[in-house]
């Protein structure tokens, strides 16, 4: 697994602790901070990590703008914690990344969707981010 995608399943558990215990992103992006300061051999992935949840803290408002447009009659509060955080990612890397192609922000996370959500939200993602790719 290259160090991106191992960042991509960091960043996901971030953004998913953060939800589900509903507390501050900063928060928990802190705490996750701390643990990594002593962890330096997955620094390379904590780095692209903190540089994704940074730039959802950031740029969130339009992101789940987005992920709502394009969700085709899904309100972003009824879907799962997962796919919610699975799609902010992958919103922030097509919008705001300009080093990750959009067929691979897709792919990323239509895998994540597949290994850590239901059957069906590996369809759900991929449609709703082939549609922002399409619009941007």
């Amino acid at each position: 697994m290259s160090a991106r995608s191992k960042a991509r399943k960091r960043a996901l558990d971030i953004l998913f602790q953060s939800d589900i215990r509903g507390d501050e992103l900063p928060v928990t992006l802190a705490a996750e901070a701390k643990r990594a300061a002593s962890e330096p051999a997955r620094e390379a992935s904590w780095l692209y990590a903190r540089e994704i949840v940074d730039g959802v803290i950031e740029e969130q408002s339009a992101i789940d703008e987005q992920i709502v447009t394009h969700a085709r009659d899904w309100k972003i509060e009824r879907m799962p914690a997962v796919d919610r955080a699975i799609l902010r990612i992958a919103v922030w890397e097509l919008l705001f990344n300009d080093e990750v192609p959009a067929a691979v922000a897709i792919d990323e996370a239509v895998e994540l969707a597949k290994e850590f959500s239901t059957d069906e939200s590996g369809s759900f993602v991929h449609g709703v981010l082939a549609r922002v790719a399409r619009a941007s």
